[in-house]
């Protein structure tokens, strides 16, 4: 075995084969290496059995546990391209996915038994459909097809990797493929730079996973973790007191978080959070979303200058971080830019000067293409190369970031990226309704919240719950409003566009 390919739970296996790697916060149920290497084998072989090929699709809509990470492990061994996506997305909006993604495999839990006969009518008679747990109907047992596979000789493949989906402004969510090279299994991955670099991560690691494993960011920095052979403790479910419970009884030593989090933790009562030794914690990482000046101050004064933020994108287009004593020192920014050179340019392309906002640009990050979408693809990059995702900032004297805006009116609400437009699109079809507009208001725990502000059409009755009901049958529910007002007309210009910001103005404060 060489050096470039012992990043792989196999390696781990050889040389510790007890040693933990998942422990589940529920119940504490452990992981070995050797239990995760034979299993992701057996998943594997299970794979070939269906004809997969190296560089075909396969699709997981799975909650927080141990198989979500078998099967991703998995994949990678098969050389497949493995498309995770969220289990609060509704049939509709995983039948896209699934059908876009191009996947042959699909693959999701007896939790989404709810839906499961809505989403097997909306997906193609080509995809080959597996549960975990007591199948539903129109599902094969995925433990079956395992056990049928048992004599299956692996095959030595080149490593996968993942898909995963961004949503758009134009309301349907976009694959993001990275130009990834063709390597062997097990090769060092791009986010072990940062990993052992940045935040100094070794096999005597004990990572704290607190969020869903399908979004972009816990699922690369758990399969990461597990490369670099240490510990990952994976909540199923994120609670603020027994995510301190867990740092205390494991010894974690790393952890991953969004401000929303934070503001639950802090919002304990004192006597709570003083009953929990968090001294362990080396490096307490956060992201995804923008963290409020007092909660960041309140949590560098608890757990000391182990807050390490980052700012990027799920396209990996450029990465800023910032460490505790820098942000003390540059409050409200993301850090500056270690990943590529971001650029500051005004809507003619022209290069803007410190502190003066406007659209941002990175030279140099890792090359990416949306699935399916050639146009959205082309409008990402300009014509020196240099790439965005629709963010607006500036640049202080010192290179540091700072945020101003997000691409168009983008919801954040608990560190998930919600899109107006898919939104308005499904209220455009309601038929009591003559006009819509979505944006997100102030939250005091999750930061944003869906608003709604509706035009009902002539004659129309309809309430604010009946709007929220209509949503609620189309997509995931934390798309949907939690609030609706209704007007008798929205802002627009003489050209019929939407002037979303006099709306989104009245619910925010003065900047």
């Amino acid at each position: 075995m060489t050096e470039q390919t012992i990043y792989k739970p196999d390696h781990w296996a050889g040389t510790d084969p007890d040693r933990p790697a998942v422990i589940m916060g529920s119940g504490g149920a452990r992981l070995t290496y050797s239990q995760l290497t034979e299993n992701s084998r057996a998943f594997a072989r299970m794979f070939q059995s269906l004809g997969l090929k190296e560089g075909d699709v396969v699709a997981f809509c799975v909650e927080n546990r141990p198989e979500i990470i078998e099967l991703a492990w998995a994949a990678e061994r098969s050389g497949l391209v493995y498309a995770i996506m969220s289990t609060q997305l509704s049939a509709e909006e995983i039948a896209y996915i699934v059908g876009d993604s191009g996947a042959k495999l699909f693959v999701t839990s007896d939790a989404k038994s709810g839906i499961a006969a809505d989403l097997k009518s909306r997906l193609s008679d080509d995809v080959t459909c597996l549960m975990l747990g007591k199948p539903s109907p129109g599902y094969a047992s995925l433990q079956s097809r395992v056990d049928a596979a048992a004599d299956v000789e692996l095959e030595d493949r080149s490593t996968g990797y993942d898909l995963l989906y961004s949503s758009g402004t134009t309301g349907k969510p976009k694959g993001i493929v990275r130009d990834m090279p063709k390597v062997p299994f097990g090769s060092p991955k791009l986010i072990m730079d940062m990993l052992r670099g940045r935040f100094g991560a070794t096999a005597d690691s004990v990572y704290l996973c607190p969020a869903p494993l399908y979004h972009a960011a816990p699922l690369r920095f758990v399969m990461g973790m597990i490369s670099l052979g240490a510990t990952v403790v994976v909540m199923p479910k994120f609670d603020a007191e027994e995510a301190l419970r867990l740092i205390e009884r494991h010894g974690v030593t790393h952890s991953q978080w969004v401000p929303t989090m934070f503001s639950r933790m802090l919002g304990l009562p004192d006597e709570v959070r003083a009953a929990y030794d968090v001294s362990s914690m080396q490096v307490a990482i956060h992201a995804a979303a923008p963290c409020p000046v007092k909660v960041k101050h309140r949590m560098i004064e608890w757990w000391g200058p182990v807050i390490q933020e980052y700012y990027g994108s799920s396209e990996g287009v450029g990465i800023c971080m910032i460490t505790s004593e820098e942000w003390l020192a540059h409050e409200g920014s993301v850090g500056r830019c270690i990943r590529g050179t971001i650029h500051v340019l005004d809507d003619d392309g022209n290069a803007l000067p410190p502190r003066q906002p406007g659209t941002l640009w990175v030279e140099g990050g890792v090359p990416f293409r949306y699935l399916n979408a050639p146009e959205k693809t082309a409008e990402s990059y300009n014509d020196k190369g240099w790439v965005t995702v629709g963010d607006v900032g500036y640049l202080d004297e010192d290179g540091y970031l700072y945020l101003t805006d997000r691409k168009s009116f983008m919801i954040i609400s608990g560190g998930v990226n919600i899109y107006p437009q898919e939104i308005e699109n499904v209220l455009n079809e309601c038929p009591e309704l003559a006009d819509a507009a979505v944006f997100g208001v102030p939250n005091p725990d999750f930061g944003e919240e869906v608003k709604a502000v509706v035009v009902r059409r002539k004659g129309a009755t309809c309430s604010q719950d009946d709007v929220i009901d209509y949503c609620r049958g189309r997509i995931g529910r934390i798309k949907c409003p939690r609030s609706v007002e209704f007007v008798d007309a929205l802002p627009r210009s003489d050209t019929g566009k939407l002037l979303k910001g006099q709306l989104r103005a009245q619910y925010w404060p003065a900047a």
